[in-house]
Parts: C-alpha cells; sequence; structure tokens
C-alpha cells in the first residue's frame, strides 16, 4: 500500500520521506504553489495530501508504524534518526 521510501518489515514500519512541495509541506517556504496554473497546482496537492492521509490510515489498519518525514527534515538527520530510534 503506497510506495515507502523504506520498509522494515520485521517491525512493521513504513517510512515515507515527503517532498516539500509534492506533499504540501505546512511551512509555506517549502511548498508555494506555482505562479501558473494555481487552480489545477491546488487540486493535484490537496490530493496528494488526501490519498497521504489514506494510505498512513489503511496501513496502520493493518497493523503498520508510519513515519512521515518531510524533504527538509532530512538537514538535520540526528532529528530524523531520533524519531525512528525510538520505534525500535
Amino acid at each position: 500500500m503506497g510506495k515507502p521510501d523504506f520498509v522494515f518489515p520485521k517491525q512493521k514500519i513504513a517510512l515515507f520521506v515527503d517532498g516539500c512541495f509534492w506533499h504540501g509541506c505546512p511551512l509555506p517556504k517549502h511548498s508555494n504553489l506555482p505562479k501558473n496554473n494555481q487552480e489545477f497546482w491546488a487540486k493535484k496537492l490537496q490530493a496528494n495530501k488526501d490519498r497521504d492521509k489514506f494510505v498512513t490510515r489503511e496501513l496502520r489498519k493493518l497493523g503498520w508504524r508510519v513515519v512521515r518525514v518531510w524533504e527538509h527534515e532530512l538537514k538535520f538527520p540526528e532529528k530524523v534518526a531520533a524519531k525512528l530510534k525510538r520505534l525500535f
């Protein structure tokens, strides 16, 4: 279900690294809409966010732990590692 970037099957952990633009990062400087065709992009990006929520919900129903990391968070690998360490 979905396409996790990393899967830890033994621990049933699915890790997604969400691109700030494509997945609608809540920080404005990371997810500005293009100036052209804004209606299209608003719908497209909202559909992506809705799909992400659906995938997360369905995986959790199947007993998986889902971790989502924003692209910009990769600049701080120690924080990402700490987030993962809590799950193991």
